[in-house]
């Protein structure tokens, strides 16, 4: 075993897992970051990796030989080859001397394997003073229902073709929030349901994909989506209304919880704190 869970459980300020993202508090134990430095050997996904659900090979891995994992703090590389290429190290640690280590060992290894990009991953606790970067939110679904909300949202599939036609100028429109990466999977046939609202036979908002699979300990969660709401549409509630049925089809369709990502007092983190979810913490991260 790489990792003692008596050195790095204590520096787990928040339940982020290099090249994995968040994971539930329950499933968070010495066995997925071993997981996740054994994916980095055979380049394959592991079973519950969010991102296996849109094929292809890994592309962020663990740079194994770079670790640094002491009593009192745990630095953990990756690697993407992804654009120009970028090195993240992810600073696990109590004190601030942690981040720049991490910077220090970021500008080395991004210089080593010739990548455009180094930056530092640091996972902050639910209660910090004044956190920055984004908020990790739980959504369990075991504590009470999640009724159908209603309005004017369905399957994109549901929708007639008049919509259906409006949703590509939709997703291109709103490309900075991951719609026309998605558009490109439906398009292919490669994720579950996308759940649309619209407005005078026009498409202003989206949710989805909608996909439930097992997590590292083998409950089932609804996977992360891609959400947005044409500006112009804003202040209607049609953002609610969306993520409401999303939930809806999540608790529906068997899920026990879902965790979420939203950027710090963005208009996603303001709905999912009306919302009365539980924040497990903050990750910030800084460009080296």
């Amino acid at each position: 075993m790489f990792f003692r869970w008596d050195w790095l459980r204590p520096q787990l300020a928040a339940p982020i897992v290099p090249a994995l993202g968040p994971v539930h508090p329950d499933a968070l134990a010495v066995g997925i970051f071993e997981d996740a430095l054994r994916a980095a050997d055979t380049g394959e996904f592991l079973p519950y990796d969010k991102d296996r659900r849109w094929g292809g090979e890994k592309d962020e891995k663990i740079l194994r030989e770079d670790v640094v994992h002491q009593p009192e703090h745990t630095l953990i590389p990756t690697l993407t080859r992804r654009g120009h290429g970028t090195v993240k190290v992810f600073a696990y640690g109590p004190n601030d001397s942690v981040v720049e280590e991490a910077a220090e060992l970021a500008a080395k290894l991004a210089a080593a394997h010739d990548v455009a990009t180094a930056r530092v991953v640091r996972p902050l606790g639910p209660g910090t003073t004044h956190p920055r970067g984004t908020r990790i939110h739980l959504k369990d679904f075991t504590t009470g229902p999640c009724p159908d909300p209603g309005g004017p949202v369905r399957p994109v599939a549901d929708w007639p073709v008049t919509v259906q036609n409006t949703f590509a100028p939709f997703a291109q429109a709103m490309a900075g929030d991951g719609l026309a990466f998605l558009h490109t999977r439906m398009q292919a046939g490669q994720c579950g349901p996308v759940l649309a609202a619209a407005v005078e036979d026009r498409t202003v908002g989206a949710i989805g994909p909608l996909e439930v699979l097992p997590d590292a300990v083998g409950r089932p969660h609804l996977m992360p989506q891609y959400f947005a709401v044409l500006p112009e549409a804003r202040g209607r509630g049609l953002g609610r209304i969306l993520w409401r049925a999303a939930m809806h089809w999540g608790q529906s369709h068997g899920a026990a919880y879902q965790l979420l990502q939203t950027e710090l007092d963005g208009p996603s983190d303001r709905l999912c704190q009306a919302e009365g979810l539980t924040s497990l913490g903050f990750t910030h991260t800084a460009s080296v």
